[in-house]
């Protein structure tokens, strides 16, 4: 191995490490109170050497939400290549996402706050375009279950493209997931069961894009077999 590969794989083993830790302290002390410096002392690093890696604290939390977004959107490519129908596909695609949420609580609070004007912003070009990478493969796996759904007729698409058919459905999983995760603001609709309403929701919404077959909204026990046969299949 020469000098500039044995340097580059240092680079890459130091900059796992402060992935690593910096999510260890967001999971022990908060999102909120990480700290620069606070992170290069566990790491035993001086905090100059944190910012040779990432330019501000910014940086640092898109490359985490980057990080477990590559999961994320694995998951969502293993749903769109299941053999079942697009609506089977699509309504999957929300359970998956209510699974991987509930699987890692500190990954869903970490991309609300990503996605905020304030880091955003702040973190560098890189940065982003690396985070909106990872996201290409899913989006064009899931375009692809909408235009087959479209070829067979099963959804009326209007004037919309595949690419806009399909975020109605990730507008709904992504507003959910920001309700729940907002401490106290479900509560206050005594929802007893926040699961279940997103996958009425999703389903209300299949139907009202008129995808077919249409599912009957009042059917418990048929919601709860689709929802067992996709975690069953797909998520064991």
């Amino acid at each position: 191995m020469g000098t500039r590969e044995r340097r580059q794989r240092e680079l890459e083993a130091r900059e796992q490490l402060f992935l690593e830790t910096a999510r260890r302290l967001i999971r022990e002390e908060g999102l909120l109170t990480l700290q620069m410096a606070r992170l290069a002392r566990a790491c035993d690093y001086a905090t100059g050497t944190l910012y040779q890696h990432f330019a501000s604290k910014e940086d640092l939390l898109v490359a985490l939400a980057t990080q477990r977004l590559r999961e994320h959107c694995e998951l969502f490519r293993r749903v769109a290549a299941w053999s079942a129908g697009t609506r089977e596909r699509m309504f999957a695609l929300t359970v998956a996402d209510e699974y991987f949420s509930r699987r890692h609580p500190t990954y869903s609070k970490l991309m609300q706050y990503v996605f905020t004007e304030v880091v955003w912003e702040t973190a560098t070009p890189e940065r982003r375009e690396r985070l909106t990478a990872e996201l290409a493969p899913a989006v064009a796996a899931i375009t692809g279950v909408v235009e087959e759904a479209i070829e067979r007729g099963e959804v009326d698409a209007g004037a919309l493209s595949a690419q806009e058919l399909m975020l109605g459905p990730w507008a709904v999983c992504h507003g959910m997931q920001s309700l729940l995760q907002t401490r106290g603001m479900l509560s206050q609709l005594a929802m007893a069961a926040p699961r279940r309403t997103i996958y009425v929701h999703a389903q209300v919404l299949l139907n009202g894009m008129n995808w077919r077959p249409l599912a009957d909204i009042g059917d418990e026990a048929a919601l709860n077999a689709a929802v067992e046969r996709i975690e069953r299949e797909l998520l064991a």
